[in-house]
């Protein structure tokens, strides 16, 4: 299907959309800025619950374990159907700039998983930078992985396996795509979906222009992830800018992202050298969007939300 062009239109955003970007820029303006706020204190937000979106209650029953072959502290979490066998298992891999965030923060949004398409879910809790800078993120989501490769079967018993994440936890999926392809020959995961993810770390044109306040993440917030993540890193080499590798025998994505999201481009340009590759992709832009939209209470969320558990529910039916 053509791609659709007017979403980046100033008049297909709607006044619902420019009302919520009014009002996430003024409460970011309250709200502690990366270039003046120590992490601790960031950390410590998120972990109360702050933020332009408060984080959801956990989920009691997700169990914590520590994989094989991951780094001192990292674990992942699992949520399992209570009812039935899974009918796969969805590896989910957290956003935060991989400095902050936590697995358990997304317990709700595993847990809809879970009880809509019976997938049992596993989080990620890698280790964060810059206390652990890269590539211990990447290696602790590689081990997840190989574990869940080598073990779904007896521990789920399912070897059909999803992968994805949001920001960061975009980026992580797709290298962990391609270590797995390249390091572990294993290229049956069944759909990515991978959300408004930088995959290119040495800055697309719309990382380095931005929107300004609208696209709910600025120039300097995502320079001091990078500065944290990967100092000193080659930014060319593929591993950290995934968008540079050899992306064949990837498995069907869906590309999301919001028309103000500085990390724009790195969705556009990523689903064109996915197709390009041989693969299928699908990108869905959402006009007005600006970083992070999928977890608002407005409409351009819920179709995103709509559209994603859509692309799993397919991924899913195809794959039984």
């Amino acid at each position: 299907m053509p791609f659709d062009a007017s979403v980046f239109g100033d008049d297909a955003i709607t006044q619902e959309t420019r009302d919520f970007v009014a009002a996430s820029i003024a409460m970011r303006e309250q709200m502690p800025s990366m270039d003046n706020t120590d992490l601790g204190q960031l950390r410590q937000l998120m972990d109360e619950g702050g933020g332009a979106f408060p984080v959801p209650p956990s989920v009691d029953r997700a169990e914590e374990y520590a994989v094989p072959g991951m780094g001192k502290g990292a674990t992942v979490r699992i949520i399992r159907p209570e009812d039935r066998e899974p009918t796969g298992v969805y590896l989910d891999i957290h956003g935060g700039g991989w400095v902050i965030g936590r697995a358990r923060m997304s317990d709700q949004a595993n847990l809809a998983l879970v009880e809509t398409f019976g997938l049992a879910t596993v989080s990620v809790d890698y280790r964060l930078a810059p206390e652990h800078p890269y590539p211990a993120g990447p290696d602790d989501c590689e081990a997840a992985a190989v574990w869940l490769a080598e073990n779904a079967s007896a521990n789920f018993g399912t070897e059909k396996l999803l992968i994805g994440g949001g920001s960061a936890g975009a980026h992580l999926a797709a290298v962990t795509l391609l270590r797995m392809r390249d390091r572990h020959g294993y290229t049956n995961f069944a759909g990515a979906n991978l959300v408004y993810g930088p995959y290119d770390l040495s800055m697309t044109p719309s990382q380095r222009l931005g929107v300004g306040p609208e696209g709910g993440l600025d120039r300097v917030a995502i320079e001091r992830f990078y500065e944290m993540f990967i100092p000193g890193q080659d930014t060319a080499d593929p591993d950290i800018s995934p968008l540079n590798a050899n992306l064949q025998n990837m498995p069907p994505a869906l590309f999301t992202v919001g028309s103000y999201d500085p990390l724009l481009d790195d969705s556009l340009f990523m689903h064109t050298r996915w197709l390009a590759a041989g693969n299928e992709s699908e990108l869905a832009v959402y006009p007005g969007g600006p970083h992070g939209f999928d977890a608002a209470p407005i409409a351009i969320g819920r179709e995103a939300t709509r559209h994603i558990q859509a692309f799993i529910r397919e991924r899913v039916r195809l794959t039984q």
